[in-house]
């Protein structure tokens, strides 16, 4: 059917209206504890559905569809719902994060999660692990945004043949608007703008999924036919193969200590966790929000199985990759204003994961690097007013960094794998200070360089599968810190 004028119209709504929406929270904070941590004022179900939502980038918006609707010839590399089983290794992840982190940082009061080492080790390993996160969340970050550009140019660009550089201005446009708001609201609009943009990617996907049921001759009985004759069923696979994702040992261990690391040690969802009124609310709202998350890839998984059933009645549209199937469908096959509120739903999850890290990236400048050195003199009014500046800066950084991937080649893939290599040294730290009374600085950030040396070696020259790497790399730090430990005494 194409994108529409009435398309355009409701893409235009929803833009204009979240940004408007996210500034409007500059009255509700006064102090850097209120732009950064809302006062801890927020409900725990807004703060569980925020964390959903940073979570779900566009990449998995359609790329969760995508490996569902591709045949592969063994279901543990995808192509079913085998995936499920990582996502209940992140349900596991919340219990323990929930046991061993949540209350260490409650408990000192902290504002960021790299204060627990500080606390524990000294400035130097905060440092050095703020510092691992301010360059892993710039390029992940800056790398998804590009991605997202790539989707939305896809998309649109048949309907906007006379507009050159449909990925800059995808770019800009997704940058500029989320900081506005991301500048002007603080944390409170990051995350109250993340319940609204769930709340659209999520209402999109669901509308997508009826349509997709209407459209597929015979129904849901024949997407079912479909999908068991393609083998897309099959959700456990007890596979030892270490080689390949999509088992339940790789699931289910790989990706609790994945979660452990992203949810636990990474100041993007930690903030979020330090949002709540308390610690036992911090808990409730990170467990319930494992659940969500399975029930919201179920429904990503179950897309892409319709997806297989639809394509078999109809001719596919001609795609660069597999990854352009579900927009594809969105632009030629949803009625017009549906398929504007679905493109809006992949804008929100983008514009959701980019201002969240905005936030994160701007309160580890603020509180882990600028406060200390400034000492207790600096007045909160300046502190404020440097958090607003910075967070702008970043946001420039990261229109740049997406801007310059565009040139990377090879280097595009290892950007999105840049979070695997670099969060089991994080974990393998934290570990160290919250399981461990011998483990010291010297040990700590011996232990971080050299599992990242490692992992960077097991990326380039092994066949291991990415649910491994986490593990891999919270042994080796966790390892080496306590063996370095006990040599330097």
């Amino acid at each position: 059917m194409g994108f529409s004028a009435v398309d355009y119209a409701v893409l235009a709504a929803y833009l204009v209206g979240i940004t408007w929406f996210g500034s409007r929270f500059r009255k509700s904070h006064r102090s850097v504890k209120d732009y950064f941590v809302g006062s801890r004022r927020t409900p725990w179900l807004v703060i569980s559905l925020s964390i959903v939502a940073t979570e779900t980038s566009t990449l998995t918006l359609i790329g969760v569809p995508a490996l569902a609707y591709t045949v592969y010839p063994r279901p543990e590399l995808g192509g079913s719902f085998t995936y499920l089983q990582v996502v209940a290794g992140y349900i596991v992840a919340r219990f323990a994060i929930s046991w061993l982190f949540i209350p260490a940082y409650f408990q000192g009061g902290m504002l960021t999660a790299y204060e627990l080492l500080n606390q524990r080790f000294g400035p130097q390993a905060k440092h050095f692990t703020a510092s691992l996160f301010l360059v892993m969340r710039a390029l992940a970050e800056g790398v998804r945004v590009f991605a997202a550009s790539l989707v939305l140019a896809a998309v649109l660009g048949a309907s906007m043949p006379g507009l050159p550089h449909l990925w800059l201005w995808s770019i800009v446009i997704v940058g500029l608007l989320t900081l506005v708001y991301t500048y002007e609201g603080g944390i409170a609009a990051v995350i109250w703008t993340d319940l609204v943009q769930l709340v659209i990617y999520v209402g999109g996907s669901l509308l997508a999924a009826y349509m997709l049921v209407q459209l597929v001759p015979g129904g849901w009985a024949a997407v079912v036919d479909d999908a068991r004759a393609a083998g897309k069923l099959q959700a456990i696979s007890w596979s030892w193969d270490l080689t390949v994702p999509f088992t339940f040992w790789a699931g289910l261990i790989g990706g609790c200590f994945l979660t452990m690391a992203s949810h636990g040690t990474d100041q993007l969802l930690v903030q979020r966790l330090l949002t709540c009124r308390n610690q036992r609310e911090s808990q409730i709202a990170l467990i319930v929000s494992g659940f969500v998350v399975f029930a919201q890839f179920a429904l990503f998984l179950t897309i892409g199985m319709m997806l297989h059933a639809y394509y078999a009645h109809h001719p596919l549209p001609p795609m660069a990759s597999n990854d352009e199937i579900f927009p594809a469908f969105i632009v030629r096959s949803l009625p017009h204003g549906v398929a504007g509120l679905v493109i809006a739903a992949i804008f929100a999850a983008a514009m959701s994961n980019l201002s969240g890290s905005l936030n994160s990236l701007a309160s580890t400048t603020v509180l882990d690097f600028y406060q200390p050195l400034a000492g207790r003199g600096v007045d909160d009014a300046r502190l404020l007013a440097l958090s607003r500046w910075l967070t702008a800066s970043w946001g420039i950084v990261l229109i740049a960094i997406a801007i310059a991937a565009r040139d990377w080649g090879s280097v595009f893939t290892v950007g999105l794998t840049i979070a695997s290599i670099v969060y089991g040294p994080m974990l393998g730290a934290f570990l160290l200070g919250v399981l461990t009374t011998s483990a010291t600085q010297t040990g700590v950030m011996a232990g971080i360089a050299v599992s990242l040396a490692a992992m960077i070696a097991v990326r380039v020259f092994t066949p291991l599968a990415w649910t491994w790497y986490v593990l891999a790399g919270a042994s080796m730090c966790a390892a080496v810190g306590l063996l370095v430990s006990r040599a330097a005494r």
